[in-house]
């Protein structure tokens, strides 16, 4: 590694479902944040590494700020998301082409003047008239004093090198801190459950992936075969009923996606055994959130 080598953490934050965790996985290069085309998808702190031979990037993906919505839950991922900024050496914040309304100017208020913000523009990909862009660049920079601008499609990968070039300009020099192969701190019992909620997230209705959790109850491993025994938590019965779907076939569709993106990840076979259990107002209890991993 060279002598000038660098070191440092940055979060991304943005709205609810304007790509922030599709953005980790592709400037960190492999899929570590799960992603749905609904809202509140991301509810941990994902860290993501990225080590090059002259910097060490420290990508941690936060939950979207909610405005919308009160409750535990949504307390718990705002405080998630101020503490994230007060902590890293650059902020990195999401918006997409060609919108910006009172929820990204909701979060350009919490933004620390004490660190760089780059602003990565998303979706530009689905910007239908590509003439809009220049002038949503410029207005933009009216709306906050943005370090740099970038015109990204995290989707494609497109201007994420661009990205990752300028922000480890804004790093301290320091040496690594996790090894050259590491990808992320989070134990492969998190990455599982969370799996398992993207696979809910994307197979269930609007609103119940928001009333459900997942829980990894026993994580048993011999060489590169897993045992993995998971419990889903609903809010209510009539849930549970939605999630397990007619003859359980429902649960053994999402069960089965699970299972295989769980193999690609760890890279060898997994026996996933999946059960529903209800836990009435889980999501608006302090402690149940903190005994289920909300911090």
């Amino acid at each position: 590694m060279s002598e000038s080598f660098r070191t440092g953490t940055l979060a991304i934050v943005g709205q609810p479902n304007v790509g922030k965790s599709t953005l980790l996985n592709q400037l960190v290069g492999q899929k570590i944040s799960i992603t749905s085309n609904k809202p509140q998808t991301t509810r941990h702190r994902i860290t993501g590494i990225l080590t090059t031979a002259a910097c060490q990037y420290i990508f941690l993906d936060t939950p979207g700020f909610q405005t919308r919505h009160a409750g535990a839950l949504n307390r718990t991922l705002n405080r998630s998301v101020t503490q994230a900024l007060a902590e890293v050496d650059v902020v990195i914040c999401v918006v997409e082409a060609g919108r910006c309304g009172a929820a990204d100017r909701a979060i350009f208020k919490l933004l620390p003047r004490k660190h760089p913000v780059l602003l990565a523009i998303n979706k530009v990909d689905r910007l239908e008239d590509k003439s809009q862009l220049l002038p949503f660049m410029a207005q933009m920079a009216q709306e906050y004093p943005f370090a740099e601008i970038f015109p990204v499609s995290a989707m494609h990968g497109t201007g994420t090198d661009q990205v990752l070039k300028v922000a480890a300009t804004y790093l301290p020099e320091a040496p690594a801190i996790f090894g050259e192969d590491e990808i992320t701190d989070r134990s492969e019992r998190f990455l599982a459950a969370e799996l398992l909620r993207e696979k809910l997230f994307r197979n269930l209705g609007e609103e119940l992936p928001y009333s459900l959790t997942v829980e990894i109850e026993r994580f048993e491993q011999e060489g590169d075969f897993r045992r993995i025994f998971a419990a889903i938590i609903v809010d209510k019965a009539a849930h549970k009923a939605m999630v397990i779907g007619k003859g359980g076939e429902k649960l053994k569709t999402v069960s089965s996606a699970a299972r295989s993106s769980m193999e690609q990840l760890f890279g060898g076979k997994v026996y996933l055994e999946t059960w529903v259990k209800v836990k009435s107002g889980w999501a608006d209890d302090e402690r149940a959130l903190k005994s289920l991993g909300y911090q």
